[in-house]
């Protein structure tokens, strides 16, 4: 039995505020409702709340007559998008979308409703405690929405395969050759094996099912490459693909997963922001560095991945820095992940200056010195050093000599 939800307008004449008084507006976006709540600053208490149909015309008409009292209005990210941002910063609100991911976490057991999260991110909202994420342009979301619906159909493509390959699994069908690559040779031998009907029937729709995606995913592919040949991603494209194993797919997927990349000041908060930075437990003297914090972008991180073992394979210097890795951690997944912590932190340099990658020749020394050990990664241009370190003033150990006896 489904629960009638009461809409019930907001009552304008029981909003009273102090002159001078601002408050935070919460929202918890919904399909069909919003759930507001006015947290006063002043006060550290709501003001009012009202649900109301999920309509941003309505919304801004509602909060019209106490605009000036209005500091910040937040709802956190979800799939209703950024519709209702941009209707409030057209009128004037200061308005922004908050990470889901970085709000704050109760320890113990709490009530969740519809109410107490829209009072939840006023409060928040008050104390500054919320993390806003950045609103992408419509052209912008238009360009990512052509990389995802490209990766979305990989997707499918995949779990038909995998199909495939249970249904032969499950009937005792040998796997022809040609099948492990999915090579075209592969996949006539499975229109020619000889099944009962009723299992002819369903192998043939399967593969008609990945014959459709393939189709898909071509045409997607095409998009994606007129996209990349337009004139405001070429050029960075172009850089992005200097770096060996670096393709369309990937370079867009930079391009458009990791929008305007000069807002970040280090590449750390990029492998952050992509998810590719390990969970740091430091207690007293002891530090532990456990597995990824899987927090940030999924699609460009699986993206990352794929794009390092091509690195790996085609760049000299990337093989050695594996190597490196799978003999400090023992561990193939994590050495690939941390190769593809140091491919992000090189494609984002190069989208910020678009300079070409330039790789480092296996044969020369690792240097010493961690500021010339920075100088030296590849792909990342030289930084103006303005100050010059200061000469080590640190004594020599002391030469202890024994008395005669």
């Amino acid at each position: 039995m489904n629960k009638r939800v009461a809409l019930q307008e907001p009552s304008i004449k029981e909003v009273h505020f102090m002159e001078g008084e601002r408050a935070e507006v919460g929202i918890d976006v919904h399909k069909r409702t919003y759930s507001v709540t006015l947290w006063s600053e002043q006060r550290d208490e709501v003001v009012t709340r009202w649900t109301q149909p999920a309509d941003p015309s309505a919304l801004i008409r509602s909060m019209t007559p106490f605009k000036e009292h209005v500091n910040r209005v937040v709802y956190e990210a979800g799939p209703t998008g950024y519709g209702l941002v941009r209707a409030l910063r057209a009128e004037g609100f200061r308005a922004d979308v908050i990470a889901p991911s970085r709000t704050p976490k109760s320890t113990g057991q709490e009530a969740k409703s519809d109410r107490l999260d829209s009072r939840r991110l006023s409060m928040w909202s008050a104390k500054k405690l919320l993390k806003a994420v950045r609103i992408p342009t419509l052209e912008e979301e238009g360009d990512r929405q052509v990389f995802r619906t490209r990766d979305d159909v990989v997707a499918k493509r995949r779990r038909v395969k995998q199909q495939i390959k249970s249904f032969l699994l499950q009937h005792g069908i040998a796997e022809p050759d040609g099948l492990r690559t999915w090579a075209r040779r592969g996949i006539e031998s499975l229109r020619k094996t000889k099944l009962s009907p009723q299992l002819r029937f369903s192998l043939d729709f399967l593969l008609a099912d990945l014959e459709h995606y393939d189709s898909q995913v071509r045409k997607a592919d095409a998009a994606l490459k007129s996209l990349a040949a337009t004139k405001r991603h070429k050029q960075a494209s172009e850089a992005l693909q200097t770096v060996g194993g670096v393709g369309t797919v990937t370079a867009m997927a930079m391009r458009t997963e990791l929008i305007a990349p000069e807002r970040f000041d280090k590449g750390r908060q990029v492998a952050a922001m992509v998810g590719l930075a390990p969970l740091v437990s430091s207690t007293s003297e002891t530090t532990r560095q456990g597995p990824l914090m899987k927090c940030g972008n999924a699609r460009l991180r699986k993206i990352l991945i794929e794009a390092a073992w091509r690195w790996m394979a085609r760049d000299d210097w990337a093989a050695e820095r594996y190597g490196q890795l799978v003999r400090n951690t023992g561990d193939r997944k994590k050495a690939i992940a941390g190769l593809a912590r140091r491919l992000v932190i090189i494609l984002w340099r190069i989208s910020v200056t678009g300079e070409p990658y330039r790789p480092r020749p296996v044969e020369e020394p690792a240097p010493r010195s961690r500021t010339a050990r920075k100088r030296c990664q590849p792909g990342l241009p030289d930084k103006n050093i303005k100050r010059k370190r200061a000469p080590s003033t640190s004594r020599q150990r002391p030469v202890s000599v024994q008395p005669p006896r």
